[in-house]
């Protein structure tokens, strides 16, 4: 613990003297990023300050004890003594307590996507299996599921589907579902009952509010397009479909879900801002910190996190080695026996 503290210690200086650089001031991203930082570094910072304080001061009257004085001076310095044994215990526990902070964003609503991988049709279905399992349990949480967009196949599989989720402890318990999934199953195309392995991607962001990020309009370019879908009295007839590209990161958003493309273009913009801010915490954490290395896996979207095995009905989440064995209640929105461990193994971790 104290060796995480000096090196949030020597972190907070550097920070100092990075602030004071005329060239980090002069750009407006970097300057606020390491403002930010060294916000979230002042609470520890402060405390292992006092904390150094009162263990000096600890040390001098435990040295003044070992000395020669009257009996009424001594109950004094020990008295005095105790005082500060308590205090440094408070320290302790409230230095423990900030170290093993969540993720300030854990309160946060999510905004979830789900991409078909590795597997072709079955990866499609595999995805569309996911996205009713998020919502189911979304469901039982008493979360609101929006629907933001998707990108579907003939067979009723998702290559892409984008969606909010808003409630209580909504990303807190999400977030982890960020990683690759594969499942290993005999798809229902499959003639000769052979067990195939295939692949989604899961993105878990949080939704920032606006004031999280401001975009400057001379930032977008925004396109409009005439929508794909159903014929007949639903065909679309105006330009309402919104395709909307960041042009500094080449981030690029499209909805076509709603009619209008005023719903369109704020649904885009939510999806944008998540993505662009989830690209500049990903950034500023691996130029600052170790901070991945010491949480549960990486937070790569690469990484493989969770594989569900129908013939044996296991699914395991290799993060944390755990395993059950009611793959068709986790798929029913049943999440929650993996979310708390997964949210103790962080806890873990932290510590």
């Amino acid at each position: 613990m104290f060796e995480q503290l000096q090196n949030l210690e020597k972190r907070f200086h550097e920070l100092e003297h990075l602030l004071a650089s005329y060239e980090i001031i002069s750009d407006k991203d970097i300057y606020s990023g390491y403002a930010k930082e060294m916000a979230d570094l002042k609470e520890p910072v402060f405390l292992f300050h006092e904390y150094k304080r009162v263990s000096k001061e600890i040390g001098d009257l435990e040295a003044v004890l070992k000395e020669k004085h009257d009996a009424e001076f001594i109950d004094l310095v020990r008295k005095e003594l105790s005082d500060f044994q308590i205090k440094k215990q408070d320290l302790e526990n409230k230095i423990k307590i900030v170290l093993t902070e969540e993720d300030k964003d854990a309160g946060r609503d999510a905004i979830v996507e789900i991409r078909q991988g590795t597997g072709g049709d079955e990866a499609a279905l595999f995805a569309a299996d996911l996205y009713r399992m998020y919502t189911k349990y979304a469901l039982k949480k008493g979360w609101v599921v929006e629907h933001m967009s998707d990108s579907t196949n003939e067979l009723g599989g998702i290559k892409e589907v984008v969606f909010s989720v808003q409630g209580k402890d909504a990303f807190r318990r999400l977030k982890f579902e960020s990683g690759v999934h594969r499942v290993q199953r005999v798809p229902a195309t499959e003639a000769q009952g052979r067990v195939h392995t295939s692949t989604a991607t899961v993105v878990v962001l949080f939704e920032p509010e606006e004031v999280d990020l401001v975009i400057e309009p001379k930032d977008l370019r925004i396109d409009t397009y005439r929508s794909s879908g159903p014929g007949g009295q639903h065909m679309q007839k105006t330009d309402s479909a919104v395709r909307i590209t960041h042009i500094p990161t080449g981030v690029v958003v499209a909805c076509q879900d709603e009619r209008s493309q005023l719903k369109n273009k704020n649904k885009a913009m939510r999806v944008l801002r998540a993505r662009i801010l989830d690209g500049k915490k990903q950034d500023e954490t691996k130029r600052i910190s170790q901070e991945r290395k010491s949480q549960i896996g990486t937070g790569d979207r690469s990484e493989k996190i969770r594989t569900y095995n129908f013939p044996d009905r296991r699914i395991t989440d290799h993060r944390i080695n755990f395993t059950v064995h009611q793959l068709e209640n986790v798929f029913e929105g049943e999440l929650e026996e993996f979310s708390d461990a997964l949210l103790k193994a962080a806890q873990e971790k932290s510590m």
